[in-house]
């Protein structure tokens, strides 16, 4: 237990320090970023502190969704953006295309890492994870047609609001699955039981992009695997 709690805040905080990275390298940001940077540049607030806020406001609609949020999904709203404004606070300013190309790089292999260690933790889904896996139960769609369909909604907003979108939006969509999925296998705290066929249910990273054995056909099924999912997952 004390591995899988310290595991959990490390990658929280890390998270939000990757973020604040991509942020700061000016290049593009991941969806939900550019959604919390538009809503920073019309309110003034920082962008951190908008992040913590629009994860509470995403938890609310987990209520419909008959979502049980976990210990690591409140610790995701009270450290990731927490962290992001810290970071953004102390880090230096980036100059040319190669520094930003860098600090975007590493902002995204950092995210990675953090993902692998708070997924791997398994203290309940984030937010937008439990969001995604909520959706599915009550609408019957694939995973990945629902985290598309938000993501893509809050990409357009925060854009039309003023976020940042551009090659690093696009490079941490292409590379972010990829890396967590080399990630979650060396962090995950149940690997070995995993690997003994000890643990029940599908793996996270299974769960999380919603592959065709983590559901059944009847609609049933798919509510408890749903649920399963959300209570071994935790986002972003």
């Amino acid at each position: 237990m004390p591995r899988r709690v310290i595991q959990l805040l490390v990658g929280l905080v890390l998270y939000g320090a990757g973020c604040a990275m991509t942020v700061e390298a000016g290049l593009g940001v991941d969806p939900w970023t550019v959604f919390a940077q538009g809503l920073s540049v019309r309110t003034g607030i920082g962008i951190g502190w908008i992040t913590n806020i629009v994860g509470f406001l995403v938890l609310l609609l987990w209520i419909p969704l008959r979502q049980k949020p976990g210990v690591g999904t409140i610790a995701n709203i009270l450290l990731v953006g927490t962290s992001m404004q810290v970071v953004l606070t102390v880090f230096p300013p980036v100059e040319g295309l190669i520094g930003q190309l860098a600090t975007l790089m590493g902002g995204i292999v950092l995210v990675a890492i953090a993902s692998g260690l708070y997924i791997g933790a398994r203290f309940g889904p984030g937010p937008r994870d439990g969001l995604m896996t909520g959706l599915h139960a009550k609408l019957g769609w694939p995973i990945w047609v629902c985290r598309a369909s938000v993501e893509l909604s809050v990409l357009l907003i925060g854009w039309l609001l003023g976020g940042t979108v551009g090659i690093g939006t696009v490079l941490f969509a292409v590379l972010i699955g990829p890396l967590v999925h080399i990630a979650l296998p060396l962090l995950d705290t149940r690997r070995g039981e995993r690997a003994d066929g000890a643990a029940g249910g599908a793996p996270v990273s299974t769960a999380i992009t919603g592959h065709p054995a983590a559901a059944e056909r009847t609609p049933t099924a798919r509510r408890s695997a749903a649920r399963s999912a959300a209570e071994d997952a935790v986002e972003d």
